[in-house]
């Protein structure tokens, strides 16, 4: 954005950072609203639509190049109607209008570029476009130019393709195919295996992404069926680290990798990813003691504690790629500057240790990597790091995007939670407790989430993955913490859940009773998130599991059943779906410990349990008291007038009771 300039547009009364960081564009931009469509259709001109985020690099770039060009405004205010979207403040309208790009082009991307009549129908969808034609690419003035002369020759032809894409898109939407889980769920992981990087882990060529949440399905396959799929997970959990998409000074990572071996990142840091990559790291640990995995979660987490959690609870969402004008910028290091802070025998480990060159490996400059070197920092490594960070600390810092999303911190404080079981470290647990107590107050109201993010107040609608998230993030901090108020949230919200989402299909993505667009969303493949529509069953599942109640576990079914034919024609796109369908299928089961508040015994029996990988348990501690009996009626049958008894249940069928705490864990393990 430039430094002054003499326009300002409606944009600048919105709280999306995004879209205030394009209010003094020359484009006359309008929210996405009535009022913008009301004039698309008065003045008969298509509706230009932008869609992007705080933190995309390339919608700085478009924004810079197209959107701050006084050529490009006049085109765009004298033919069109021009509408700024943030895809993380409504996702519904990205997720529909990425639809139509994939399907009109063959891929998609951000920024998202739709041409559509006044009546929401797409005819023209791209990504990025420079302001002038180069290199073979079609620039944003000749897209301009070409779409009015078209719109004033042939508006019907226009119109009329985009009815054709609309019903195309519909007729996607009903095929429908036979399906077997247990095949789907072989298929999940075979399609893995072939997709596997043996050199350099991961399950693609460059561009790289992290992609966690195959690494969780692999870690309970590995449970599940005894397959080899733990060497998959830890290749790729000890790649991500060495690269240099990891953040060697300050902790967290990046987007994802230019290149094939994680070295080069897009700098940008998401909450979703890390939060993400700090459940797969720690229940890594869980599942093979692999004391490198803990590290690597416990420098993640002081990432998000430090630099993306708000004093009032909440996380924020996510920190830019760019600063001062200039892609990775506050995360690179000349040779000269690192040899001028550091003394030599500090400098030369360095060089030794973290891959630093005198040519750099990044344009000129160095980005810390421990590429082909064992283990991880060790004490000496930590004193340099720590003055690098004191040194950084100093450079300006990338944009921040402040704004809450229920979605992502559903998922970070799941992580946090798991985090707590598995380290013991209450800092860990106060970090969720914050985040969701947060979110229930300034969210929530009755059980439903009266908006999805949130920013000095309510700023965009709640959809399908705010929930779920919401309801799995829940779920795990009353495991973690025992405390009652956070399941029965998650039952109030799992209600609401299945009112405002649940259709023939499984679940669509927006509320029953959202605006209406041209089609009505649904979020079904996994991306760099879980779909919504898995994490819902999965949520479904859980709370089948926790409550016994066949309510959820009925909802779960019916979802799967309208899935499952997708996840078995596209495994990859669908994995997490796959995780949630073994967790319905598989022997689940309960582990009960019936013992009294204060049992010191039983507390810390209850803690050693959730310390495991342990993906088809629950384990619960019923404290005997009428209020979880109300919750909890299965569990009545466990009252006991000894001070401690532990039950191990398969498929709600139990084995002989044990009276020590040290012989049902013995039971479990074996």
């Amino acid at each position: 954005m430039p430094e002054k300039s003499a326009h300002t547009n409606r944009l600048a009364n919105e709280k999306s950072p995004y879209l205030r960081q394009h209010a003094q564009n020359p484009v006359d931009w309008y929210p996405w609203g009535g009022e913008a469509f009301d004039k698309a259709k008065a003045e008969d001109k298509p509706v230009f639509l932008s869609i992007g985020y705080s933190t995309c690099h390339w919608c700085h770039v478009m924004a810079h190049e197209s959107f701050e060009s006084e050529e490009a405004a006049a085109l765009l205010n004298a033919h069109f109607v021009s509408v700024k979207v943030d895809r993380e403040e409504r996702p519904d309208i990205d997720t529909v209008y990425m639809d139509v790009c994939q399907a009109m082009t063959g891929s998609g991307g951000w920024p998202l570029t739709i041409i559509m009549t006044p009546e929401k129908k797409p005819f023209y969808a791209g990504t990025y476009f420079p302001l002038h034609d180069i290199y073979g690419r079609m620039g944003l003035i000749t897209l301009l130019k070409k779409v009015s002369e078209l719109w004033q020759k042939d508006k019907s032809g226009l119109a009329a393709h985009g009815e054709k894409v609309a019903a195309q898109l519909s007729d996607m939407r009903h095929q429908e195919a036979e399906a077997d889980a247990q095949q789907a769920i072989e298929s999940g992981f075979s399609v893995l295996e072939r997709m596997f990087d043996e050199k350099w882990g991961g399950f693609s060529g460059a561009p790289k992404f992290p992609m966690p949440h195959y690494l969780l399905f692999l870690m309970d396959i590995s449970k599940a069926y005894g397959k080899k799929a733990l060497d998959l997970v830890k290749k790729t959990l000890d790649a991500m680290y060495r690269g240099g998409i990891f953040d060697h000074v300050g902790g967290g990572f990046s987007r994802y990798s230019t290149d094939e071996r994680w070295l080069v990142p897009h700098f940008e840091k998401m909450l979703y990813d890390n939060a993400l990559l700090l459940r797969a790291y720690i229940e890594g640990y869980a599942a093979k003691s692999d004391h490198d995995m803990l590290f690597v979660a416990e420098k993640t987490a002081q990432y998000i504690l430090r630099d993306m959690q708000v004093p009032q609870g909440g996380y924020d969402s996510a920190e830019d790629a760019d600063s001062e004008g200039e892609e990775g910028r506050f995360y690179v290091w000349s040779y000269d500057e690192l040899k001028s802070c550091l003394n030599a025998d500090e400098f030369s480990r360095l060089e030794l240790r973290y891959g630093v060159r005198p040519s750099g490996n990044f344009e000129g400059k160095n980005i810390l990597n421990r590429i082909g070197v064992d283990g991880t920092a060790d004490a000496e490594d930590t004193v340099i790091l720590n003055k690098l960070f004191a040194l950084r600390e100093k450079r300006i810092h990338p944009f921040k995007d402040t704004k809450i999303s229920a979605s992502w911190n559903g998922l970070a404080i799941e992580a946090f939670s798991r985090m707590a079981m598995v380290t013991g470290n209450p800092l860990y647990m106060q970090s969720a407790k914050k985040a969701a107590d947060f979110v229930l107050i300034n969210m929530t109201q009755d059980g439903a989430l009266f908006c999805g993010t949130y920013l000095d107040g309510a700023a965009g609608p709640a959809f399908l993955p705010d929930y779920a998230n919401m309801i799995n993030g829940l779920l795990m901090l009353f495991t973690a913490t025992r405390d009652l108020a956070y399941l029965k949230n998650a039952l109030k919200m799992a209600d609401k859940m299945l009112s405002l989402f649940a259709d023939e299909g499984g679940f669509a993505m927006s509320a029953k009773d959202a605006e209406k667009l041209f089609m009505r969303p649904r979020d079904e493949y996994d991306g760099a998130m879980p779909s919504g529509s898995a994490c819902a069953v999965m949520a479904l599942v859980s709370l089948w599991q926790w409550t016994g109640s066949g309510r959820w576990r009925d909802a779960a079914d019916a979802a799967i059943a309208a899935m499952l034919p997708m996840a078995a024609a596209a495994p990859s796109a669908h994995i997490h779906l796959l995780s949630a369908l073994m967790r319905r299928i598989m022997p689940h089961r309960q582990i009960v410990i019936s013992a009294e508040d204060g049992n010191k015994e039983a507390a810390d029996a209850y803690q050693e349990l959730l310390k495991r990988h342990a993906p088809f348990d629950t384990v619960f501690y019923y404290n005997r008291s009428e209020e979880i009996d109300k919750l909890f009626a299965h569990l009545s049958q466990y009252k006991s007038n000894v001070p401690f008894a532990g039950y191990v249940c398969e498929n709600f069928t139990c084995k002989k009771p044990v009276f020590t705490p040290g012989e049902l864990i013995d039971s479990v393990s074996k």
